[in-house]
C-alpha cells in the first residue's frame, strides 16, 4: 500500500481558482501511480516463471521481490524535500525514468539485472503518490484538495488489483512475462515524456534556497518523538499481511494451498487491493466523523484479525469465494488512519516529514518482511513444495502482527476532536 511524504504546498500563482496546467499534470500523475502500483503486484501472478528464470528459492524469489521496499523506503524520505528544493518539473519525470528502467532491466532475464531493476523500480515508484499530491495542491482551490487526494489514493490501489487480475491473462496468453516488464518500461517513458510537456515551470521563489542538508531537519522534530514510532510500527505491521502476505503470496497460497484454478487465484488475490480502495475512505470517514481516531482503527483490525483466521484455518471454499479477500483488504484500509495520527501528533510546519519519516518506517518493514516471509515459507516445508498446512503455520506470522498492531495502538494519542484535540 503507496502513502509518501507529501510536501507543503509552495505558493500559488493565485489566490483561487483550478490552475488547468497543473490539474492536467496532476492526472498525467496518477497513470504514473496505477503503473507504479500494477507493477508492484504484477509479481505475484508470474511467480513460477519468475522462479524457474532466475533459479531462485522461495526464499530467493522472496527476497529479490522485497527489494523494492528497501529503495521504496528511502526514496520516501528524498521525494518530498527534492520536490519542495526542485519544484514538480524535473523531478517528478526523473522518477518517473528510473521506474521505467527497472522495469526493463527486471525483464531481460539476467540475475544481476533483475536486482537493480527492482530496487530502481522503489526508487522511482516513491516520486507517484507524493508527485501527484504536490500537483494536485498547486492545481486544485482548497476546497477541493482533500478529494483529489482521495480520488490519487483510490486510483493507486486499483492499479494493485490490476496488477493481478489484468495482467494475468496478458502473460499467460498474449505476451511473455517478459514482453510484459519490457512494455510496461515503455508506458512509463511515454508517461515520463507526457510529464516533461504538461508540468509548468515554477517561479523560483517557490522553491526553498536552504543547503539539502537542511531539506532534513524537520525529521529531527518528527524522530524523537515516540509516537511517531508507534504510528510507523502499528502501520507497518498492518500493511506486511497485505503487501507481503497478499500481493506477494496470496496467489501461491490459493493455488497451492486450496488448489484453486490459476485464474481463480488472481481474482480472488486481487480482491484484497480492491477492499483496501473501499475501506480506507470508509474508515477514514467513520473515524472524521466521530471524530475519533483509535475506534477506528481498532474496527480495522478486527475485521483484518478475524478475515485472517477464516481464510486461515477455515475449511477451504467454505467462504463466498470473493469475499474473504475483499473483507480482509477492507479492513486493511485501517493502516491508513495512523498516518493522520501522525500528522496530529506532531507540529504543523513538519506535517510533511511526518509523513515521510512513517513511510520510512513502514516500508523499511516490509523490506525485512518479504525474504522472512520467503525464509518461513521454506523452512516450513523443509525445502519441499509448499502446501495448506505451511501456509497455515507460515500465516500465523501475520496473524501476530495485527495482534501487535493493536498492542501497540493502544498507547496511541487518541487525536480526534472529540477527545478535544482539533486537528
Amino acid at each position: 500500500m503507496s502513502v509518501q511524504a507529501v510536501p507543503a504546498p509552495a505558493a500559488k500563482p493565485s489566490v483561487s481558482g483550478f490552475h488547468v496546467a497543473f490539474v492536467v499534470a496532476w492526472a498525467i500523475c496518477l497513470l504514473f501511480y496505477f503503473l507504479q502500483y500494477a507493477v508492484r503486484s504484477a509479481p505475484s501472478v508470474m511467480l513460477p516463471e519468475l522462479t524457474a528464470a532466475y533459479g531462485l528459492s522461495t526464499l530467493g524469489i522472496s527476497s529479490l521481490l522485497g527489494l523494492y521496499y528497501y529503495t521504496y523506503s528511502t526514496f520516501a524520505l528524498l521525494s518530498g524535500a527534492s520536490l519542495d528544493r526542485w519544484g514538480a518539473k524535473y523531478t517528478i519525470p526523473t522518477g518517473i525514468f528510473f521506474l521505467a528502467a527497472g522495469l526493463m532491466m527486471f525483464g531481460v532475464g539476467i540475475n544481476w539485472m533483475a536486482t537493480v531493476g527492482r530496487l530502481l523500480q522503489g526508487a522511482g515508484a516513491a516520486f507517484a503518490f507524493v508527485g501527484a499530491v504536490y500537483l494536485a495542491s498547486h492545481g486544485f482551490p482548497a476546497r477541493y484538495l482533500a478529494t483529489a487526494i482521495g480520488f490519487t489514493q483510490c486510483l493507486g490501489m486499483l492499479g494493485g488489483s490490476a496488477g493481478q487480475f489484468g495482467v494475468a491473462p496478458l502473460v499467460h496468453g498474449v505476451m511473455s512475462w517478459q514482453q510484459f516488464w519490457l512494455y510496461s518500461g515503455i508506458l512509463a517513458l511515454v508517461i515520463m515524456v507526457a510529464m516533461l510537456i504538461a508540468t509548468p515551470r515554477q517561479d523560483p521563489s517557490e522553491q526553498s534556497k536552504s543547503s539539502i542538508w537542511h531539506m532534513f531537519d524537520p525529521y529531527k522534530t518528527v524522530l524523537t518523538n515516540p509516537q511517531s514510532y508507534l504510528c510507523g510500527l502499528s502501520a507497518g505491521l498492518l500493511f506486511l499481511p497485505t503487501t507481503v502476505g497478499g500481493m506477494i503470496w496470496g496467489v501461491a497460497f490459493l493455488r497451492q494451498g486450496w488448489h484453486v484454478d490459476y485464474g481463480e487465484a488472481v481474482n480472488r488475490a486481487s480482491m484484497i487491493p480492491l477492499g483496501w480502495v473501499i475501506g480506507a475512505p470508509v474508515l477514514g470517514y467513520i473515524a472524521d466523523h466521530f471524530g475519533r481516531r483509535k475506534p477506528a482503527l481498532f474496527a480495522g483490525m478486527a475485521i483484518m484479525l478475524v478475515t485472517a483466521l477464516a481464510i486461515l484455518f477455515l475449511p477451504p471454499n467454505s467462504l463466498p469465494p470473493y469475499l474473504p479477500g475483499f473483507l480482509f483488504g477492507f479492513g486493511s484500509g485501517a493502516a491508513m488512519i495512523p498516518y493522520s495520527i501522525i500528522k496530529e501528533v506532531n507540529p504543523d510546519e513538519v506535517k510533511g516529514s511526518a509523513t515521510g519519516a512513517m513511510n520510512f518506517i513502514v516500508f523499511v518493514m516490509s523490506a525485512f518482511g518479504a525474504p522472512a516471509a520467503g525464509w518461513l515459507l521454506q523452512k516450513l516445508a523443509s525445502g519441499g513444495a509448499l502446501t495448506l498446512v505451511t501456509f497455515e503455520e507460515g500465516g500465523s506470522a501475520g496473524i501476530a502482527a495485527i495482534i501487535l498492531a493493536a498492542i501497540l495502538a493502544l498507547f496511541l494519542k487518541e487525536t480526534g476532536f472529540a477527545a478535544g484535540k482539533p486537528h
